[in-house]
This record gives C-alpha cells, structure tokens and sequence, in this order.
C-alpha cells in the first residue's frame, strides 16, 4: 500500500486535481513544446545555496488562497508581495501553482521571478514530468516533490527528470518513514511538514526529532505551522536551517516586516549554526 492511498480525502482531492490541471494544459500545449520553452528560459538561481546561507533562511510563500483556511488575502499581487519578502530578507520564494485547491497558477512563477532576484520554487503536487519543464518554462529554479504523495519509484523518476531540467529539488516529508526515503534518494534538500496528514495538526517536534536521522550535509526546511518568532528560534534550535512560511505572512499588514522578524529572530535567542 502506497502512502498515497492513506490520505484522507482532502489531500487525495488535491492530488486528483493536480492530474486534472496538469492534463488540461498538457491538452492545450504538448510536453514538447513546453520542454522546448524550458531549454530557452533564464539560467536558474541557485536555491540550494540560498537555503545553505548563514543563519536561518525563510523561504516566502505566495499562496492566496488554503484548502483549509479559505482565502488568505483578497488582493493577491504576486510581483509586489515577492517584492515585499525580499525587501524583508527572504532566501527565496515558494509560489503555488496548483489552481483548485490553493488558487495559484503556473504563470505566478513568472510574475514573482521577474519582480526580484530571489530563486524561485514551484509548490504543487507534482505527480507528472509536464508539472515540472512546465515550472522551468516560467522561469521556476526548483520543485517541490511530496514523499506522501508518490509511489518510491515514481518519486524516483519524477526526482531524475527535474535534475535533467537543472532543477533544484526539495522533497517533503512527515514521518521517520519518508525521511529514511528521502535520504535514500540522496536528496540534498529536505523538507519538514509539521502538518499531520491524518487529522491535520501541527506538530512544530517534528523537525527535531527527524534531525537526528538526516545527515548533517542535507538541508532541512522546517514547513508548516511557524507563526512567531519564538517558533523560528525553536526550530533553528532543532536543528532547521529555513523555515518555509505562508499563512503567517499572506496574513500580515507588513510582510517585509514580518520576514525580517522571523530571519532576526536567532539574534534574540539559542543559534545553531551549519556543521
């Protein structure tokens, strides 16, 4: 049995929509002639270092809208809030592109890029080699590939093919399981999901505790659930080196303000610096 056939039904939605998407576009321009956008898109940005920088880095999110949540802002304007996290000190950004469960589009990944020099990265179930030489095509310098939501060998392939594309890569986990997958994989850049994906919790513990199992070489994002800075200086004491954050800043009068808070917050509290 395959992680994805536990989820509960939301997150089962999220992924069939993500196929719906993904087949639609593929039915209005062929995986060829996006591939062929791809090869003539800008040089990627290095999200790999970004995420390695001294200090905690805080990857920006740019979602309008959460599945759970509802609508986070009802004036989404990609260009000027990736404009706003990297006036705040943001190491990058993650923009969703899936369009049914968190009203992104592929085409934000383009808007946000061309706004600032931050590295970009694709958030989306990705489930076909389409989603990704799509994000290469909009100018996306990294993806996000879900352990919860792939089968290992197709988790494998899709992991391959974005290297090929010249991709970075993150890869989410949320358990001991799929951290022990996504280590095998040899991946270098590994996210922590504090959201549980039975009951929807948050458990900020996770980070710490699945620390210990990932070689101290790999990068580790500590993802969901970060809403202060107490919350980041807890995490970088657990051994995090980003925080990916998105309700909390979507949410804030002054996002700048709110990125610098949670990058400065080591400066008040325990630091954990890279070994």
């Amino acid at each position: 049995m395959t992680s994805q056939s536990v989820m509960p039904d939301l997150l089962g939605e999220l992924i069939r929509a993500a196929h719906r998407q993904t087949a639609a576009r593929r039915a209005e321009v062929p995986l060829t002639e996006v591939e062929s956008r791809a090869q003539a898109a800008p040089a990627v940005r290095d999200f790999g270092a970004a995420l390695r920088a001294p200090g905690l880095g805080v990857v920006a999110e740019l979602k309008p809208r959460s599945p759970l949540k509802g609508p986070l802002t009802d004036d989404y304007r990609p260009a000027e809030l990736a404009r706003s996290y990297e006036a705040g000190g943001a190491c990058a950004l993650s923009v969703l592109a899936h369009t049914e469960g968190f009203g992104g589009h592929p085409a934000d990944l383009a808007t946000a890029r061309e706004a600032v020099g931050l590295p970009v990265m694709r958030k989306d179930f990705i489930v076909d080699e389409y989603q990704i030489a799509e994000a290469r095509a909009y100018g996306a310098d990294a993806v996000l590939l879900v352990v919860a939501a792939l089968t290992k060998d197709r988790l494998a392939e899709l992991y391959a093919y974005a290297e090929g594309q010249g991709l970075h890569i993150l890869v989410e986990v949320h358990d001991e399981a799929e951290a022990h997958t996504a280590v095998g994989l040899g991946a270098r850049n590994i996210g922590v999901n504090h959201r549980d994906l039975r009951d929807f919790r948050i458990d900020l513990g996770l980070t710490g505790r699945l620390r210990a199992q990932v070689p101290a070489d790999r990068v580790l994002v500590a993802e969901s659930g970060v809403r202060s800075p107490a919350d980041a200086r807890r995490l970088r004491a657990d051994g995090a080196d980003a925080v990916l954050v998105g309700e909390t800043l979507m949410r804030s009068a002054d996002p700048a303000a709110a990125v610098a808070e949670l990058k400065n917050s080591q400066a008040h509290g325990t630091t954990q610096e890279r070994s």
